[in-house]
């Protein structure tokens, strides 16, 4: 019986450690000149939010290697964050009101 609640505790703990570290941290995306920088929050999209890894990485997103910059334009058509950031799912890109909640 000892060893089943050692073993018990035992993966509890690793699974709580697993949890902690979800979200990745935060990501500085640097913008065009005269633009102000966005700094993604991880927490706020996959932990607030509970946005899964999965409806990013690798649906909308690959990885840094091979991730390219896209342009407001791209993003009001639906790439990158405007894939989610539509006025349906979350605030849009588009009006201009919307800039300061991205870029700080």
């Amino acid at each position: 019986m000892k060893g089943i609640v050692t073993t018990a505790v035992l993966v509890l703990l690793a699974a709580t450690t697993a949890f902690a570290v979800l979200g990745g941290g935060d990501v500085l995306f640097i913008t065009m000149p005269g633009a102000a920088n966005v700094l993604f929050s991880h927490d706020g999209h996959a932990g607030k939010a509970r946005i899964g890894c999965q409806e990013c990485h690798y649906a909308i997103y690959t990885n840094r290697a091979n991730h390219r910059t896209v342009s407001m334009a791209e993003m009001k058509n639906g790439k990158s964050c405007g894939a989610c950031h539509n006025g349906i799912r979350a605030f849009s890109v588009a009006p201009a009101q919307n800039c300061p909640r991205c870029h700080r």
